[in-house]
């Protein structure tokens, strides 16, 4: 690449390019896997770390929120993979970094928690409509959060996991779940180990795999497996190796990895 990055994010678009955005910089690049070359492109309106990039059905990506720094936040912006250029999104109700952004079955763009940029952790959530180009508040999850997970469940809702409820406070274990139709949390079953920096991966049975981060000030190498049907945990095996800030990604034969 043609700019050093920490915690920038890489969203692959419908015209098989990757955007690659940020990382403690406003420098955004296209990688085309077809030929292993890079492109620069012009810079977004701000430097961007601990953001959240999502791919929207018009195939512009949503970037929101992240800074200069861990607990520095910004605003939000649209790429446009057609003009390859950039332009603001107005109305971001406070600055949010290591929050969640989640694609919903409608189009719209569920923003949940992260850091307020002064280390607190943040309880409320917020939705974004492409078709108008405008946020709307929706309901507050039970518990402030910030590097937590957020995972579309197959019918809808979202499943959000752990988090800290401060930069540098407790890693939490609690879980909870989100009704589009009702814009309401409810609490589910408590993870097995509480967890931050972790993984959430939703696999072709419909159930979530989580896997490592931080359980307290230490790294696990445990997992554990929700069930939607039940709205409980169960323990799995254990990682290769302690892991924290690692991906996982669901095969097309079902496994993880």
């Amino acid at each position: 690449m043609a700019s050093v990055r920490v915690d920038a994010t890489a969203t692959p678009l419908r015209n098989g390019y990757v955007l690659v955005a940020g990382g403690g910089t406003s420098a955004a690049e296209l990688y085309d896997p077809r030929t292993g070359r890079w492109f620069s492109l012009g810079a977004m309106a701000t430097s961007r770390q601990r953001h959240t990039a999502t791919l929207l059905a018009s195939g512009k990506v949503l970037v929101v929120g992240g800074g200069a720094s861990v607990l520095a936040a910004g605003g939000a912006e649209l790429f446009d993979p057609d003009t390859n250029g950039w332009s603001a999104v107005t109305g971001l109700d406070v600055p949010r970094s290591q929050h969640t952004a989640t694609l919903l079955p409608d189009g719209r763009v569920l923003v949940v928690g992260g850091d307020s940029g002064s280390g607190n952790a943040l309880s409320s959530a917020l939705l974004y409509s492409p078709a108008t180009g405008t946020w709307a508040a929706t309901g507050r999850m039970g518990a402030a959060r910030l590097g937590h997970t957020a995972t579309l469940l197959p019918d809808g809702q979202v499943l959000v996991t752990g988090g800290r409820d401060s930069a540098n406070g407790t890693v939490l274990a609690t879980a909870e779940r989100y009704d589009a139709m009702t814009g309401e949390w409810t609490p589910v079953g408590s993870m097995t180990t509480q967890r931050m920096g972790h993984t959430a991966t939703l696999l072709l049975s419909g159930q979530v795999l989580v896997a490592g981060g931080f359980a307290g000030s230490l790294a696990t190498d445990t997992s554990e497996l929700f069930d939607p049907g039940t709205g409980t945990w169960t323990s799995q095996g254990l990682l290769p190796s302690l892991c924290v800030f690692h991906t996982a990604t669901l095969l097309p034969d079902g496994r993880c990895w």
